[in-house]
């Protein structure tokens, strides 16, 4: 009697949550409709979700075809639902997953404010810049602002675990570049480390961020070292996860690649799900550190994506790019890195095909200064493959400025709320 007494607490508890959410509801931009299915396996109920501009609606039983499916338990949903843990928190301990439309899954825990009139732990925002609507994931509110950017065919998912590592100490925020994830893909966007380092400095700008620390995986790596060559008072540190630099070898087929056009990409061309759960996976040095689902859900989200033309040609324009990237003379990555006054910390893989460790040779070369560390056993992405040993260094690098110590105590304060009522203001355009 006393276990069905216990279970019977629970559902109750779990009803009284759900009764909840429309008097919690911070309401969305107009026209936004959202169906979400959340799925409690222990007490075996499925509640809906509808969200519509002003107005949210819940079913204690779905009758819509939903386009996001959270499965997870009722402990872990009551846990979200009073803060005291982030959806990101409760990925990263395996206790949640969810399929359909990502961004609109991340941005579920920020439609409902949390008990005690407070703000929702994770915010995912739209950013109007003069380069493109950058869509970001926003966690925290700590003094620190720290930015993530992903690499190519990715988007701010891959730093699950960096945001959830590095929260609630800073504010993080993990944005979709241009031409990537839910940002907008303008057609006249160069897509290269340049117009990147714009957008981002764009952001920057909107969100009343004044200096950031810049943590970057692949091209987003490349992209972080660009902004800190152009504008070195914006980047309070570096954290480079195997970043893409340019390819001294192999440039033989540069001419080729100069004559052949992104916009070809526009061409509609099949691609199945399991070439990229194929592609995903060599990504890394031992795959079964992962959980295997984690495959279908990034395999799942590239294909979405990829449907859009705009995506498609985006996709192969920064491709080309990484390659047509000069090495050397004046304008050359290698030749402008060594005035690299930026700290900056390099994160190798030994395992990595994409970007090998011997990179960091090149770097030893012509920026001494930096810190280099190659993980053994490690792939392309660090902060996916060895999270507790990636996101522990970042945390460091985080941490080892005094930059931001250094401000007048007025100035950061005047900053942070700067920062968090932009937030607040981009919450009413949440692109879920």
């Amino acid at each position: 009697m006393g276990s069905i007494s216990l279970h019977a607490q629970r559902v109750r508890r779990v009803e009284e949550a759900f009764a909840s959410l429309p008097t919690r509801y911070l309401g969305a931009e107009p026209g936004f409709d959202a169906t979400f299915q959340v799925r409690l396996g222990d007490v075996g109920r499925t509640w809906e979700v509808r969200a519509r501009g002003e107005h949210c609606a819940v079913r204690p039983s779905p009758v819509r075809e939903p386009d996001v499916v959270v499965g997870t338990d009722a402990a872990t949903w009551l846990g979200l639902r009073e803060g005291r843990l982030s959806g990101l928190d409760a990925f990263a301990q395996r206790r949640l997953y969810a399929r359909g439309n990502l961004d609109l899954a991340l941005g579920f825990e920020g439609l409902f404010r949390l008990p005690g009139d407070r703000p929702p732990l994770l915010r995912v925002t739209e950013v109007e810049t003069p380069n493109a609507t950058i869509s970001s994931l926003i966690s925290g509110q700590g003094p620190k602002q720290v930015i993530c950017l992903h690499g190519l065919g990715s988007n701010k998912t891959s730093f699950f675990e960096t945001i959830a590592t590095l929260t609630p100490d800073h504010t993080v925020h993990a944005i979709d570049l241009p031409g990537f994830g839910s940002s907008s893909k303008p057609a006249r966007g160069s897509y290269d480390a340049s117009y990147f380092a714009r957008s981002v400095l764009g952001y920057m700008d909107a969100m009343a961020i004044e200096r950031a620390h810049l943590v970057g995986n692949s091209m987003g790596g490349r992209v972080a070292i660009e902004l800190a060559l152009n504008e070195p008072d914006r980047a309070e540190t570096l954290s480079l996860l195997a970043p893409v630099l340019a390819f001294r070898r192999r440039r033989q087929l540069v001419p080729l690649v100069k004559l052949v056009r992104p916009e070809l990409a526009a061409i509609p061309h099949p691609l199945r799900a399991a070439q990229v759960r194929e592609r995903f996976w060599s990504l890394f040095a031992q795959p079964e550190r992962l959980d295997p689902a984690t495959a279908d859900i990034a395999a799942d989200e590239f294909c979405r994506t990829y449907r859009s033309r705009a995506a498609r040609v985006a996709f192969f324009a920064a491709a080309r790019n990484i390659y047509l990237d000069p090495p050397d003379g004046e304008r050359g990555l290698w030749t402008r890195l060594s005035g690299l006054s930026t700290p900056a910390l390099f994160i190798w893989g030994d395992h990595d095909h994409l970007v090998p460790a011997a990179f960091s040779r090149h770097v030893a070369d012509v920026l001494p200064q930096a810190r280099q560390v190659v993980l053994t056993e490690c792939g392309h992405v660090p902060q996916v493959e060895l999270p507790e040993r990636a996101n522990g260094l970042i945390r460091e690098q985080v941490e080892s400025s005094r930059g931001s110590q250094a401000a007048p105590a007025r100035a950061r304060a005047l900053l942070r709320r700067a920062v968090v009522q932009r937030a607040d203001d981009a919450r009413r355009r949440v692109a879920l």
